[in-house]
């Protein structure tokens, strides 16, 4: 079976790696991108949540925002809720924008292979699938999640983990806020309830090494909310995923000669504290397909450019996720929180935003 030659090799079809692709492939470069899900966006392993300022393309309003987010409600323990105002955004069909930057990139000429496992990547960079297939390319993009196979061969790696568990209820009544619980109930994170027109996901996340807590806190969740009105009892489905909170990794790199980018999850933008992390996908995906373009062309300072980029747009709310979460597991191993130490630990407070925090 003969090699697969290729410019650009794209490892994950998500937001990242579908926009890095069509950006690629516009500019006339032989592209494929390889993931290993057998359909785009499925299963959904994200709340599906994009505020407003963030920018993941029009996409989110002309193709798949089920309904806008208006408010935020923070859930202090047993406390009476704390209401934010003008926090505004997108509850997304997930599936279905993943599956519109896909057909982008698809109509660009990008090669896009579903149910494609990478098995291995060499020490030269090339890859070989699961059906046997090699293939070799100038450029690897890492776009495949928190437990990157890319990011390994170049030693990016995220380390800290947040697992999450997350269940789809019938919504009863018009919601147009995101609903956040914070509690010593859930360590290392936060539950939610986001509104999806005539569904909520409901969910939360843990440190991984609490991961057995998932099912019994969700369960005991859902519940509160239930007994709320405010969603039902039926469950539609779960999902869950893995969410890296260590912050923004070294995003280039080589294996060989095989010159390589890390873009979305796997350069570790999601937010640490929020688990945000569609819209950095989606942008640093472009980054990353503009740079690999550059560098062809013969900018040689290309990569370094993309990782400034990088950090210019998420260095300092990354670094200050990190702190925080970093101050919160200090204090959490002594005592149990306080009420005072869980809302300095969300972007709803004041003391979130201390400049302190983002050193």
């Amino acid at each position: 079976m003969p090699v697969v030659q290729l410019d650009l090799a794209v490892i994950g079809l998500g937001p990242a790696g579908a926009s890095a692709a069509r950006i690629a492939a516009e500019a006339g470069l032989r592209v494929a991108a390889f993931e290993k899900k057998a359909v785009a966006g499925h299963p959904v392993q994200c709340a599906e949540f994009i505020p407003a300022l963030l920018d993941a393309g029009d996409l989110v309003v002309s193709e798949t925002s089920v309904q806008k987010i208006h408010e935020m409600i923070t859930y202090v323990e047993a406390d009476e809720p704390d209401l934010t105002k003008n926090f505004s955004g997108h509850m997304i069909d997930r599936r279905a924008f993943d599956a519109s930057l896909v057909k982008a990139a698809e109509r660009a000429g990008v090669d896009c292979k579903f149910s494609s496992k990478i098995n291995e990547i060499d020490n030269q960079g090339k890859l070989i699938l699961s059906d046997g297939t090699e293939v070799s390319a100038r450029y690897i993009l890492g776009a495949d999640g928190p437990h990157s196979v890319v990011g390994q061969m170049i030693g990016s790696i995220n380390q800290d983990i947040v697992d999450t568990r997350q269940m789809s209820v019938p919504l009863l009544k018009p919601h147009m806020a995101t609903d956040i619980y914070l509690s010593n109930d859930i360590p290392g994170g936060y539950g939610w309830m986001f509104p999806k027109g005539d569904v909520a996901n409901i969910g939360l996340g843990v440190y991984a090494d609490q991961k057995h807590l998932l099912k019994s806190a969700l369960e005991d969740l859902h519940k509160r909310i239930v007994k709320s009105g405010l969603v039902g009892e039926e469950i539609l489905g779960f999902t869950g995923g893995a969410i890296p909170v260590g912050g923004l990794l070294r995003a280039a790199g080589k294996i060989g000669e095989t010159k390589c980018l890390l873009a979305g999850d796997a350069a570790g933008l999601t937010n640490p504290i929020t688990g945000a992390g569609i819209a950095a996908a989606v942008m640093s995906g472009r980054l990353a397909g503009e740079a690999i373009v550059a560098d062809t062309r013969g900018e040689l300072d290309a990569f370094e450019v993309y990782e400034e980029d990088l950090e210019d747009l998420f260095g300092a709310s990354l670094r200050r996720a990190v702190a925080r979460r970093k101050t919160l597991q200090e204090l959490a191993d002594k005592n149990a929180l306080t009420k005072t130490d869980l809302r300095g630990g969300w972007i709803a407070y004041k003391d979130y935003w201390r400049s302190s925090a983002a050193a």
